[in-house]
């Protein structure tokens, strides 16, 4: 995916203002809308340019647009890496516009400010969103965090800066990837005498190359030694709920899973934890490991490649 510099679409500066951009979109929306422009790409550089302005009219999308501008190089396609948008705090959420597939990527589930009609006296100030990370750990036991938000915001001169929030939260056992804590007052402020909206925090998982999440359900790859998987053995396995042993049964094929039933996230229908089994086949580096291995070619009349046709 090509990346789409909404910046020299409009032919200003990374730093410009939000006056600088509301007249730069003026002049450009004029000269391509379609009913009046003899440009034989005048509908595509008019939808172009309305993209880049949905964009960048909006301290909250600016300042994501900016964080992620800041990632991409040059000559590159541009995708960008899971979980980037955690840690910004965003008021309302997104709609289905029809927008670029780079558009979508960026903010097709990003938060952005709600529409809002005219402002009530005293009334409640708006919900307020943002995604965090946690380890896989912490839905197993439950911890008490403090958190960093980058709040986009326009200072004096109309240019879009972020501020730092930190809050403590606390992370309930049993929290699942994708939900929701509500953190009551902590929105935008009310208006008049009204109360602070709420801040809602969409729970991620830090990846964790051990581990693979499906709902409670928690995958593990367990390494065994072949001797380990012919014969049967007992090991001791790391799982997010800490160190747990494991009974490998004699004659396990690489690929076969165990079930430890109850021990994946948390819950009052509490996920599983399935270990799949990948054995590890020592090297032969030395000469005793070469002739272990002549020794366990003598003992065995085995051909792996036998139910497949293949030959010796």
């Amino acid at each position: 995916m090509k990346f789409k510099d909404y910046y020299e679409i409009f032919g200003i500066e990374r730093t410009a203002t939000q006056d600088e951009i509301k007249r730069a979109y003026r002049k450009l929306a004029r000269k391509y809308h379609p009913d009046v422009s003899k440009e034989s790409d005048a509908e595509a550089r008019f939808k172009e340019v309305g993209e880049a302005y949905e964009v960048l009219k909006d301290p909250e999308k600016r300042a994501a647009y900016d964080q992620m501008g800041s990632k991409w190089k040059g000559g590159q396609d541009f995708e960008p890496p899971p979980n980037w948008d955690q840690g910004f705090e965003y008021s309302g959420r997104n709609g289905g516009d029809d927008h670029s597939d780079f558009f979508e990527a960026l903010f097709g589930r990003r938060a952005r400010a709600a529409g809002s009609g005219h402002a009530r006296a005293n009334a409640q100030g708006g919900d307020h969103h943002a995604k965090i990370e946690i380890d896989l750990a912490d839905a197993y036991h439950g911890a008490q965090r403090t958190i960093t938000l980058l709040v986009p915001v326009m200072d004096a001169r109309g240019s879009v800066v972020t501020h730092e929030r930190r809050l403590d939260v606390t992370v309930p056992k049993g929290v699942r990837e994708g939900q929701h804590l509500r953190l009551s007052g902590q929105g935008a402020p009310g208006f008049g005498a009204g109360p602070a909206g709420d801040l809602y925090l969409e729970i991620a998982f830090r990846p964790d190359p051990r581990f693979r999440v499906d709902g409670r359900d928690v995958h593990m790859s367990l390494l065994l030694a072949p001797w380990e998987a012919a014969l049967g053995a007992s090991v001791s396995a790391s799982t997010p709920d800490g160190p747990v042993q494991l009974t490998i049964p004699p004659n396990s094929a690489a690929g076969r899973r165990l079930r430890l039933k109850g021990k994946g996230i948390p819950g009052k229908s509490p996920g599983d934890l399935y270990a799949e089994l990948s054995i590890v086949v020592p090297r032969a580096d030395s000469d005793a490991a070469r002739e272990a291995y002549r020794a366990f070619e003598k003992a065995f009349d085995f051909n792996p490649r036998a139910d497949t046709g293949g030959g010796q």
